[in-house]
């Protein structure tokens, strides 16, 4: 895979001129539209670097940052901002930014910026000492599927889950093996006789290792959760459910089949159902509910 950017920004628009631009310079975008978001993305697929808006409602770019530092305190994190007061490029600084561009956005600027900043990153990374020290749930194995290190978080995960299992390792090498056989790995691996039951994602190929995460299975949500907490129809619950992705009403109009005139009408009826003004407040609501464990 490309390297990862992730691009956390409550403006739809500013995600998506941002997203074009790495996609055509070679990266990897994801999006996130306010730092829960985000987080929880990260937690799914690490990204080698962020761009961070700094002011965004409820959870700020600053607070945000600070809580990435300590969950991965080894990703870059470069501020976006329209303010330029001395006093907030500080206070980007010492909530673990390494630099920051300010709006309007140079496509230009953030892209040299991201290139120079992932080169440091690269310089200045220990793998396994930054995992180690992140308390992440991640493991090697080699091709064969044979556990080759893992980090102490990884060990009490699998102790709980497989409880009355001797050697619980060697009962997954073969399901890991030939998952790793397959063309691409991309799908989770369930391992569905572990209590609670876990899933191992794919995160990258290293010094002719496999580099793994190992977690719990995640609630896999849709439109029809939506649908069923809010007081939507199902066509509009499928437009808020793409809305919450940070889809353009274009985008929306071509993956449900309809006008763009028509998506706007449906998110009229949504804003005023849920007593909103704006698509960030609809799609935080939307968001709130697809990310919930319950």
């Amino acid at each position: 895979m490309n390297n990862i950017v992730l691009v956390v920004d409550d403006s739809p628009e500013s995600l998506g001129m941002l997203n074009v631009a790495l996609n055509t310079a070679g990266y990897t975008a994801l999006v996130a539209l306010n730092g829960l978001q985000a987080l929880n993305i990260a937690e799914k697929m690490e990204p080698d670097i962020i761009l961070m808006d700094a002011i965004m409602p409820e959870l700020d770019g600053f607070e945000t940052c600070k809580r990435f530092k300590q969950a991965f305190p080894h990703i870059p994190v470069i501020f976006m901002t329209g303010l330029t007061d001395s006093e907030d490029v500080v206070k980007g600084f010492e909530a673990g930014g390494v630099d920051y561009v300010t709006k309007p956005i140079s496509t230009d600027e953030v892209l040299i910026r991201i290139k120079t900043h992932l080169n440091t990153a690269r310089l200045t990374l220990s793998a396994h000492t930054a995992l180690d020290h992140a308390g992440k749930n991640v493991f090697c194995v080699n091709p064969q599927g044979e556990l080759a290190w893992a980090t102490p978080q990884v060990y009490e995960l699998m102790e709980q889950a497989f409880a009355d299992t001797v050697s619980p390792w060697t009962n997954i090498q073969p399901q890991i093996q030939q998952w790793l056989n397959q063309a691409d790995p991309k799908e989770p691996l369930n391992l569905h006789n572990s209590q609670p039951q876990l899933q191992i994602l794919y995160e990258r190929q290293q010094d002719g290792l496999h580099l793994l995460r190992l977690g719990k299975q995640r609630i896999k949500r849709s439109a029809t959760d939506l649908k069923e907490n809010l007081p939507i129809t199902k066509r509009e619950a499928e437009v808020l459910y793409w809305l919450s992705h940070a889809k353009s009403n274009w985008e929306i109009s071509q993956i449900l089949e309809m006008s763009p005139r028509t998506v706007n009408k449906h998110l009229e009826q949504i804003f005023k159902k849920l007593d909103v003004d704006n698509r960030t407040a609809a799609a935080t609501i939307s968001i709130r509910i697809l990310e919930s464990d319950n």
